[in-house]
């Protein structure tokens, strides 16, 4: 490739990336953007209320038309159930819940020792694996892994005489372009599954999609992205890099690369009370008349399933406890409150964000807005016989296209999910499917978005080592990562389709 055609895809590359970045700086913050909606959502109401807009329900076969929020009952919906949407909000309770346990080994400072713990002990044949690992699997500790990891494995490489840039790179691809799987139940799973269970009820008031949803999916992508990562970053980032030459001397990383013997005791506290913790679970669960069991006996109907939350909640709460008990973090049982108060702080923001997003879900679904356009896409799908594996690849491109500009995912997906939930059941897809589908798309583009607060972050541990490196040298090294998962992830939901297999425990792809 002549070096003339190499700079115009360049300058193409950061005319595209410039435009995406000045396009979503002219969006507004998503509490903002969430007023607006809102705001769209009642003038139209009013608008095809009185215009009549009547679809037929595809199950019941009864008339669904849209209702107005300026009507006397509207008006009295509005002011009667203000509070209720923000208080009675499943994701809300949820994934403060969660936060409380996670929040909680996070303060302690044990997922910070776990990451470098693995991370420095890899042996140098199998770092980009272990980096990419650790990187995908971090987002349990929310968003600390995208500042973590990326410092880290860039600090690792420079050491083992890597191009330390490469090993920042694809511990940023790890931890942003994978962020929602894992091989354990996340936060995400946690809100992305209340989310998605709200946005079902618009079809069938009765169901509920369970965080364990998509594990099985979720496992699988961890080891299949972990792979592919690792084989991208030696086969094609490592070459695009180039050979590495240090700029005199580097701001030093020893503290970064510390891990105390007070903190590798405390990680193997962590480990034991985690076999304690889950072996006492496993043995609850043995005997057949278990009220952990579901009716008959069963495991994957139990309240076990349905309540894994709790079980979550307090195996984080007892690891962080062990660990910080040994670092001196967990003094008395009164700093185990300080510490999740302090985690919870962080969370203000959110809780700010879902009052407006409670409103709008709470609106549109009282409306039957949702439901009317869910039920015309599905109408315009069948009759465009575009409703197989198809239609499931260009929701995931649509998600992956409006990732580039709203970061949030919970904003996305409340977005999206009162829309995309009820056409794929109405389509005969199960809730769990459509959550799949939003998840490839929400986390392949995270790389490549200008606008992640962390892409700054990263960028700044690139230029410690190299003091010129730009924006665009940033995005041509991220992109290999978000065509491979794209096209890999894609391939793998494929392989799950047509062979419907299992999503999650008693969770299929269809109906």
């Amino acid at each position: 490739m002549s070096k003339k055609s190499t700079a115009e895809k360049s300058t193409l590359m950061m005319r595209i990336f410039k435009w995406v970045e000045v396009a979503g700086n002219k969006l507004p913050h998503p509490f903002t953007m969430f007023l607006w909606l809102i705001g769209i959502v009642v003038i139209l109401s009013a608008i095809l209320g009185t215009m009549g807009v009547t679809v037929i329900h595809p199950i019941k076969g009864e008339p669904v038309a849209i209702k107005s929020l300026l009507t006397t009952e509207g008006i009295r919906y509005v002011l009667l159930n203000l509070v209720k949407n923000f208080s009675g909000f499943a994701p809300l309770g949820l994934v403060l819940s969660m936060m409380l346990g996670i929040g909680l080994a996070e303060q302690s400072g044990l997922m910070d020792a776990f990451m470098k713990r693995f991370i420095l002990g890899a042996p140098e044949k199998i770092l980009i694996l272990v980096v990419f690992l650790i990187g995908i699997c971090g987002n349990i500790a929310s968003d600390a892994a995208a500042v973590i990891v990326p410092g880290l494995a860039g600090a690792i490489f420079y050491g083992a005489k890597k191009n330390p840039i490469v090993g920042i790179i694809a511990g940023y691809a790890a931890a942003n372009a994978g962020f929602t799987a894992n091989l354990v139940i996340a936060g995400t799973d946690v809100l992305l599954a209340s989310m998605t269970t709200e946005s079902a009820k618009i079809i069938n008031s009765g169901i509920e999609v369970s965080p364990l949803a998509n594990y099985y999916f979720m496992f699988a992508s961890t080891i299949v992205l972990a792979i592919v990562g690792t084989w991208i970053t030696s086969k094609i980032v490592t070459k695009v890099a180039g050979e590495y030459i240090p700029e005199g001397d580097m701001i030093g990383h020893s503290e970064d690369l510390t891990i105390t013997e007070s903190q590798k005791k405390g990680l193997r506290h962590a480990g034991v009370t985690t076999l304690i913790f889950w072996g006492i679970v496993i043995i609850a669960l043995i005997p057949a008349s278990s009220p952990l069991r579901g009716e008959g006996g069963s495991i994957i109907s139990s309240p076990f399933i349905k309540g894994i939350v709790p079980f979550l909640l307090f195996w984080f709460i007892a690891i962080g406890v062990a660990f910080g008990k040994q670092v001196g973090t967990v003094k008395n049982s009164a700093d185990i409150p300080k510490l999740m108060a302090k985690a919870i702080e962080g969370m203000s923001s959110y809780i700010v964000l879902v009052f407006v997003m409670a409103q709008f879900i709470s609106f549109f679904n009282w409306t039957n807005m949702g439901l009317v356009l869910s039920i015309s896409l599905t109408e315009m799908l069948k009759a465009a016989h575009f409703t197989g594996f198809g239609m499931v690849v260009a929701v995931i491109f649509i998600t992956m296209f409006i990732n580039l500009f709203i970061g949030s995912g919970s904003a996305k997906w409340a977005l999206l999910a009162p829309v995309f939930v009820p056409m794929f059941m109405m389509l005969d897809y199960s809730p769990a499917f459509a959550q799949v589908a939003y998840r490839i798309g929400d986390s392949t583009t995270n790389a490549i978005t200008p606008l992640s607060p962390y892409f700054a972050i990263a960028l700044g541990f690139m230029q410690k080592y190299k003091k010129n490196i730009g924006v665009g040298n940033f995005f041509s090294l991220a992109l290999p990562y978000v065509i491979g998962f794209g096209i890999v992830w894609i391939l793998l939901l494929a392989v799950w389709f047509f062979l419907n297999l299992p999503l999650g425990p008693g969770v299929g792809i269809f109906l």
